[in-house]
């Protein structure tokens, strides 16, 4: 059982990072352009707001990069580091728990990109697809060092 949920799990680090680069791109485009409902509740965030504005942004587009799987270490890094900016900011302040002070999703988006950072894209990356590590298997991490044999 251990080997089959082992041979499965650069497909299903794939489709979490795919389905979270999704959500996350969602929120920026909600508050860019009004769609999916809006910025809370409705309406866009005004060009140029600190911190909202550049939240949307990186919001969109890391949550495109890491859904695509392209330079998806740095994207997940900088999602990471603006949902922890955001939790400890504009929720930390209004109650220890997540849930008191509604930062749950903040606090989910910031672990689940941090574990993107370090497990990499997974299979169905764009990076894989296009050649910046042609013959490498779907579950391979780029990053990996090489250990070879000492004498």
């Amino acid at each position: 059982m251990s080997e089959r949920l082992s041979t499965a799990q650069p497909y299903v680090l794939g489709l979490f990072r795919i389905v979270t680069g999704l959500l996350f791109a969602c929120h920026g485009a909600a508050s860019l352009f009004g769609v999916l409902g809006g910025a809370h509740g409705g309406g866009t965030v005004p060009a140029g707001a600190w911190p909202g504005w550049y939240a949307a942004v990186i919001q969109l587009v890391c949550g495109g990069l890491v859904l695509l799987g392209a330079g998806t270490r740095s994207a997940a890094f900088l999602a990471s580091g603006s949902m922890a900016y955001a939790y400890f900011v504009h929720h930390q302040g209004d109650a220890l728990w997540p849930l008191q002070n509604n930062g749950e999703s903040s606090a989910m988006f910031c672990w689940a990109f941090l574990l993107l950072v370090f497990t990499g894209p997974g299979a169905f990356a764009a990076d894989r697809l296009f050649g910046s590590r042609a013959g490498s298997r779907a579950g391979d991490d780029a990053t990996a060092p090489v250990v070879t044999a000492r004498a």
